[in-house]
């Protein structure tokens, strides 16, 4: 299998992706898990870049990595967790577990994988518009307009909701 470019920066990309994922699991502190979360979302825009769907990383970037990874710490600092909120020690039992469900996902993904039939087609035949602005707005606008209408007002029920709550506590 020939090395190229893109599939280099692919593997760069995918390793930084899963570390930082695990660091967001293994990190005690979550204010570290949050920021390795943030190096999460950067390199997931970087793989969705590689695929030519610049509008989906901007949007990765700039909704994730921005405005709710803004609103994670804010909200940890707001409850500010320090080590003697810490669990001193984790269930094993718990750990056996989540070592299990890890071991079980592999196994289906490496199944998956397997199955997958020889990359040798060539690129699908949208593969050109995917991504852009326009075709995700054509998405967004017809075959789904009504979950993003009923997305519209829940979001705005979350808004409403939060002002109220907020404005109960004064």
């Amino acid at each position: 299998m020939p090395f190229t470019a893109e599939s280099v920066t692919f593997s760069i990309f995918a390793f930084f992706t899963i570390v930082t994922a695990l660091g967001v699991v293994l990190s005690r502190n979550p204010v570290y898990a949050a920021m390795n979360l943030v190096g999460t979302f950067f390199f997931l825009a970087g793989i969705y870049a590689l695929l030519v769907a610049h509008l989906i990383a901007f949007m990765q970037i700039l909704v994730y990595a921005g405005a709710v990874m803004v609103l994670f710490l804010f909200v940890i600092m707001l409850l500010s967790t320090g080590e003697e909120h810490l669990e001193p020690e984790r269930h094993r039992l718990m750990q056996y577990v989540g070592v299990l469900g890890a071991v079980g996902l592999l196994a289906v993904l490496s199944s998956v994988i397997a199955r997958i039939p020889d990359s040798s087609m060539g690129p699908l035949p949208d593969a050109a518009r995917f991504g852009t602005v326009k075709a995700v707005g054509t998405m967004l606008f017809t075959e789904f307009l009504l979950p993003f209408e009923v997305t519209s007002l829940l979001l705005l029920v979350a808004i409403v909701g939060a002002v109220v709550v907020a404005k109960e506590r004064i």
